[in-house]
């Protein structure tokens, strides 16, 4: 925590965390054109925005593409904030980023999180739908290998009751076990606008967009996985979009806390 605050204190990495913010996957030399700051200064920057885990990148072709990483920031929040004042706090910045996420942006997201688990056991709590539906309350029933149909069902209550959505095109992208998943994302109906509480012209929209792909990435490290996701392909412009960037973080937090949290012996799904 506090290299993260050493981070922040910083007024032109602030600057840098910023325009990531503004608009994500940016190069370094897009970063030094929108901050008027010497290739080194921004290098420099970035290298310790990076060491503190609030920036993650990635490489597309030969290009290097910086994004915001928020989930150090978040943890302090949780932290800091107290119980009563947290969802007072979380409504005023959902009202905050509503008009930002209808902005013009990019077909990509990309976030990190880093849980203290095993890969393997990372691994079946994002494809065992004895494990989704715990931390998740959604299974997803596939041959986890590429090409594969996916089915995905959104829970309606404890019973085991769900809506099943089925789309000709949602399938498993890539399926290497403990390193790597990735599927299609994912259709919508009626059903599951409903039980989200979607009025008819959110639906409309959402139902209209193309499918876009989400990705896992895990990377062991030890005792510990760094997890991230990457969401491409959808409509930058689209209600999909703001989903997404607000949707993630809070899935991954989930994940992360099931994992973390739960005692080993409860994480297991009773023998049926």
């Amino acid at each position: 925590m506090d290299q993260v605050f050493r981070a922040l204190a910083d007024p032109s990495r602030r600057r840098l965390l910023g325009h990531l913010n503004e608009r994500d996957g940016q190069t370094l030399r897009e970063l030094c054109a929108g901050l008027d700051m010497a290739r080194q200064s921004v290098s420099k920057h970035l290298a310790a925005l990076e060491e503190a885990d609030l920036v993650t990148t990635r490489r597309h072709g030969r290009e290097k593409l910086h994004y915001l990483n928020a989930v150090p920031i978040n943890e302090i929040a949780e932290r800091r904030i107290k119980a009563y004042d947290r969802e007072r706090v979380r409504a005023r910045a959902d009202l905050k980023r509503a008009p930002e996420d209808s902005t013009t942006g990019t077909d990509e997201f990309v976030y990190t999180t880093d849980v203290r688990t095993t890969a393997e056991q990372l691994w079946r709590a994002l494809t065992e739908p004895a494990f989704t539906r715990r931390w998740w309350n959604a299974t997803l029933d596939a041959e986890w290998k590429a090409g594969a149909p996916l089915a995905w069902t959104t829970m309606i209550d404890d019973s085991g009751v769900g809506i099943v959505v089925e789309h000709a095109d949602q399938r498993v992208l890539e399926a290497e076990p403990f390193r790597r998943l990735s599927y299609t994302w994912h259709a919508y109906t009626p059903e599951f606008a409903q039980r989200v509480g979607w009025d008819d012209e959110t639906f409309a929209q959402a139902a209209s967009e193309q499918l876009s792909r989400a990705t896992f990435e895990i990377d062991a490290i030890d005792d510990m996985c760094k997890l991230t996701i990457v969401h491409r392909g959808y409509d930058p412009n689209g209600v999909i979009r703001g989903m997404i960037s607000q949707g993630w973080p809070r899935v991954l937090a989930d994940l992360k806390s099931f994992l973390e949290v739960t005692p080993a012996a409860e994480r297991e799904p009773p023998a049926v």
